[in-house]
């Protein structure tokens, strides 16, 4: 990836097509692994790698920038695969120690932020025992996403939870070295860091998602 950085056009990239297509087979397999292990946690019942690997085609409709290919391999693992709908787990391969497991609040409706911050105000310390937890603060201590500089419409300026009120995405993110991502349990890292990150990822798919359901069925 990091040779397509520097040669990111069409003729490079159709000569070099074969070197593609095999880091594709080998992200095809981790990600069979992957869905494999996380099955006996999330349903993943019909998921297959395909509906989960992001195209490497950039969409340059509307982008100032015309390079054609993007300088990463990514996959989402969710019910169905990448266009799930849901909050699901994201992970980005990219040379220069650039990989990263991603998974939480990014870019949501006006809908789902006002929930979230619904619920913020009314039961904060749900989230709170979650993402303050040691072991998810020891995995995932990088916290990406707009922030507000002033306080959002509806809430007082002195509100407990402020700071988590000012957020407009709160995404967790885990960054792993190239050695890492080459290393033969990199399934097993990945997993693990999926665990940790579900009971986040089921807050948000409950607050956003579920709950409406549930209400509907009631």
């Amino acid at each position: 990836m990091s040779d397509l950085v520097e040669n990111n056009n069409r003729e490079w990239f159709q000569v070099n097509r074969s070197r593609y297509d095999a880091a594709k087979t080998e992200l095809i397999r981790l990600v069979d692994q992957v869905l494999l292990r996380m099955s006996a946690f999330e349903p993943l019942a019909n998921t297959s790698s395909k509906d989960c690997i992001f195209r490497i085609n950039r969409d340059i409709r509307f982008s100032k920038d015309k390079k054609p290919y993007k300088s990463n391999l990514a996959f989402a693992i969710g019910p169905g695969g990448r266009h799930s709908g849901r909050i699901d787990y994201y992970v980005h391969i990219q040379p220069g120690n650039q990989s990263f497991l991603g998974a939480g609040m990014w870019q949501p409706t006006p809908a789902n932020l006002a929930k979230f911050r619904q619920e913020v105000d009314y039961n904060a310390q749900e989230l709170k025992d979650i993402i303050e937890a040691d072991a998810f603060k020891a995995y995932f201590p990088e916290a990406a996403g707009e922030v507000m500089k002033t306080t959002p419409k509806g809430y007082p300026a002195d509100h407990p939870e402020i700071e988590l009120l000012r957020r407009k995405e709160l995404f967790f993110m885990h960054r792993y070295t190239d050695k890492e991502v080459l290393k033969a349990n990199f399934v097993d890292e990945l997993v693990r860091g999926c665990q940790i990150v579900k009971p986040y990822c089921d807050f948000l798919n409950y607050l956003f998602y579920d709950e409406k359901e549930e209400s509907v069925e009631l």
